[in-house]
């Protein structure tokens, strides 16, 4: 559409502007010989419609202008005001949706005597665009100057001191650029005092960049850092000029050169370091609250099912005992509380090291699941009586510390496990948490654990509760086999991790640990039965499973090409998703990993099933699905401009329409009516 319509410019050469008004100022009517005096080409778009910055972007057209001028006079480089992003169809545009100026310094020769008259004319191109249609508009324009004193009104210079204000500043230090892997970062000196709104890097220099893909902004110290994805060129260039968005029309024009850019810093989101105190209290408060409520419907999540039941079975044995039962629910609340700030400061350390991580990436390394799975195989294998752990005893004074530390490690392990299945309202608090500063951030984290530990601090202090637990009895020995069945299933579950992450030979080697392990407390439950320890005959089958850890394959999960079942989606790419976009045709994007249980019930009980698929085909809506098993740092980036950290995140793409973020919780239903 755009091509046509500049391939008719020609021929619409005379066509008055409609769209986007346009008229010439100078600044002084007077201006003096030998002098500059600086011209304005006022834009006006009607509403709805866009102008274009001297680099378009993906589409569209920058202005073109054409001076005829006096002897001896000359004409500047036209200067632009900052522009802002407009993504359409998944092309990204530079533009101006409001008014707005471009500005031209012209000199004039000496000599020149006063009352002389001067007559200035400028032929302009440019094209006015919709979301839908562009129109070349084209103007001639000619203004009467007379050589005087160079004086100007009070009102040109307030309409002049406006539109100057909306100029890019020189940087007036040095800027470097660093290619590397695909990926380009730009370090822009600017001091850390300086705030800054929504920053934005505009190249002038084509072949630097990929437009439309998503940048990722970083404060360290003195120095401003902007990430993205590079142009197969950006390797070739001497240097790439452009501009730097620091929000509220705010900019600075640059020149970078090759050298090196440091990768570490803290993220910076559109508010940052221009939230007042009040806004940053709001934010926190509500991402805290998301947090705890995310937390809290955790211990619902088939994920987290097995390690509350072992808790459950904890406290079920405690009795009415108000000091150990307390004592236990404060050791669990501990250990799920900091384990949750412990991954996120973690996850922030990585993130500012310039790692394009979320969370749950400790599920994202086989070494740790294969690690996952030997101690879910344990804890299994001692519920169902192959072995004891003097942990599980209480009585005594002993007894009791041993409880408490139990309770801790409970608490630990469940939070390691259960956190990477985000759940509704996390996704949003965990977003914030990743652009608020590091101890809002850290409370977030802190929140979340909280709320996944609350029903055990409840039944601690809230009695009432406590005594609506089964009383202790014979029943429990039953109750505590039945309980090894969710745990040997969760240990399956990650053995299936396992070999997506590391292939068939991963998963053997992690068989083989778990049988190691399993035939080293079965000798160990022997020797118990026999009145002995017996411990020292874990250490042959701990060094080799050790060995195994170290010797796992890290081979990267790679999507399937029939993903989502009959849905037939295919393998998620920021530049299919533009190709389909610009084909007008609607998409359905989901993003997943293996050791995301939300997500797999949501593709069983919504996203894969013929009834959608059906409803899907009617409309011809894409599906895109991107697997983030292995942690693909492009997927991470695309998920990070969504506000979110981590999976599940669900997109719907209307034809020419911003993308809808569906629920964390899917129904067919709701996927039916999207195609509606």
């Amino acid at each position: 559409m755009i091509v046509a319509c500049l391939a008719a410019m020609p021929l619409m050469a005379q066509t008055p502007p409609t769209h986007i008004a346009a008229s010439l100022i100078a600044e002084s009517d007077t201006p003096a010989a030998g002098k500059t005096v600086t011209l304005a080409l006022a834009m006006k778009p009607a509403k709805t419609w866009h102008g274009y910055w001297a680099n378009p972007g993906d589409a569209g057209l920058g202005p073109t202008f054409k001076w005829t001028l006096p002897a001896g006079a000359t004409a500047g480089e036209a200067q632009f005001p900052v522009p802002h992003t407009l993504l359409i169809a998944g092309l990204m545009n530079y533009v101006y949706e409001g008014d707005y100026a471009h500005l031209f310094t012209i000199t004039l020769p000496a000599g020149l005597a006063a009352g002389t008259k001067l007559t200035i004319a400028l032929e302009a191109d440019w094209l006015a665009c919709t979301a839908e249609v562009c129109v070349p508009e084209s103007g001639t324009f000619s203004i009467p100057l007379i050589v005087g004193n160079g004086a100007v009104t009070a009102m040109r210079k307030g309409q002049f001191d406006r539109w100057r204000a909306a100029l890019a500043k020189p940087l007036g230090s040095a800027a470097h650029y660093q290619v590397s892997g695909g990926t380009i970062r730009f370090g822009i000196p600017l001091p850390a005092s300086a705030t800054v709104g929504k920053v934005t890097f505009f190249p002038l220099t084509d072949g630097a960049i990929d437009y439309a893909a998503p940048q990722i902004v970083r404060r360290n110290g003195d120095l401003l850092t902007v990430e993205t994805k590079a142009k197969g060129s950006a390797g070739e260039l001497k240097a790439v000029e452009g501009v730097i968005s620091l929000g509220e029309g705010m900019g600075l024009s640059l020149s970078a050169t090759p050298g090196a850019v440091p990768a570490g810093g803290t993220i910076l989101g559109e508010t940052a370091g221009a939230q007042s105190s009040d806004g940053l209290a709001v934010t926190l408060a509500l991402s805290f609250g998301a947090a705890l409520l995310g937390g809290l419907l955790l211990n619902i999540m088939p994920c987290v099912f097995p390690i509350l039941s072992l808790k459950a079975l904890s406290l079920a044995k405690a009795g009415g005992d108000e000091r150990t039962v307390r004592r236990e629910a404060l050791a669990y609340t501990a250990g799920v509380v900091l384990v949750c700030v412990a991954l996120g400061v973690a996850l922030l350390a990585l993130r500012a090291g310039g790692s394009a991580v979320g969370w749950a990436f400790q599920l994202q390394d086989p070494r740790v699941i294969l690690i996952l799975l030997l101690l879910t195989s344990a804890i299994a294998f001692n519920l169902s009586g192959l072995f004891e752990l003097g942990t599980l005893s209480f009585g005594n004074r002993l007894a009791a510390h041993k409880g408490t530390s139990g309770a801790f490690w409970t608490g630990a392990l469940a939070a390691f496990i259960a956190t990477p299945c985000t759940g509704p309202f996390m996704g949003a608090a965990l977003g914030a948490a990743l652009v608020l500063p590091t101890a809002a951030a850290i409370t977030i984290f802190a929140g979340l654990g909280l709320g996944l530990a609350l029903p055990f601090l409840l039944l601690g202090f809230v009695p009432a509760l406590r005594r609506r637990l089964p009383k202790p009895g014979a029943w429990m020995d039953s109750f505590r086999r039945i309980l090894s069945i969710p745990m040997f299933l969760t240990a399956l579950g990650l053995a299936w991790i396992l070999g997506r992450q590391s292939g068939v030979n991963g998963m053997t080697l992690g068989l083989m640990a778990a049988l190691l392990l399993g035939f080293a407390l079965w000798w160990l439950g022997r020797r118990q039965s026999a009145g002995g320890r017996g411990w020292i005959a874990l250490i042959p089958a701990l060094a080799a499973i050790a060995a195994i850890i170290v010797a796992i394959p890290r081979t990267p999960a790679m999507a399937q090409e029939t993903a989502g079942g009959m849905l037939a989606a295919e393998a998620f790419s920021a530049q299919r998703l533009a190709a389909l976009q610009a084909e007008g045709r609607p998409v359905f994007v989901y993003f997943t990993a293996d050791w995301c249980l939300t997500c797999k019930v949501n593709e069983k009980t919504a996203i894969e099933r013929e009834d959608v698929a059906a409803a899907f085909k009617g409309k011809q809506v894409a599906v895109l699905v991107g697997d983030w098993t292995d942690g693909d740092a492009e997927i991470g980036r695309f998920i990070e401009t969504h506000g979110r950290s981590g999976v599940p995140l669900y997109l719907y793409y209307r034809s020419g329409a911003a993308p809808e973020i569906l629920p964390q919780v899917l129904t067919a239903e709701r996927l039916m009516a999207l195609a509606v």
